[in-house]
């Protein structure tokens, strides 16, 4: 199963930046008021989720490791680490494709001659 997206659209880098965003939201103000009774699982499910949405939209990014990472841990998940990975790996606003096609420099091989006469040209070696 890949998790690349064929293309990162406008489009899916504002819903990836909003699910982040929402996520952050409920975990630093709604969830900390249940204070790990049972909204607990419900917070680890969001993450689950959060991180499953973000990489079918942009695309599997190293940011998002850490961001899961730090959510397990208790009271540091008050951080907006979702959005903080999110703004981070899409912040030049195209899929980065590291496999593909880079830039084309087109070259020739120049030898170096000596001028008719059979003396060394100018700057040449002799």
């Amino acid at each position: 199963m890949q998790l690349a997206p064929q293309t990162l659209t406008p489009v899916r880098i504002r819903a990836a930046r909003s699910i982040a965003i929402a996520a952050d939201f409920l975990q630093i103000v709604v969830f900390p008021v249940f204070a790990g009774g049972a909204a607990s699982i419900v917070n680890d499910i969001l993450d689950v989720a959060v991180a499953v949405s973000m990489s079918l939209l942009v695309g599997w990014h190293w940011a998002f490791l850490p961001s899961f990472l730090a959510e397990l841990v208790p009271f540091f998940d008050l951080v907006p680490t979702w959005t903080a990975a999110v703004f981070f790996a899409t912040r030049k606003g195209t899929a980065q494709n590291p496999a593909g096609p880079g830039p084309v420099i087109d070259t020739e091989v120049v030898k170096n001659q000596k001028p008719a006469g059979g003396q060394p040209g100018r700057g040449a070696i002799s």
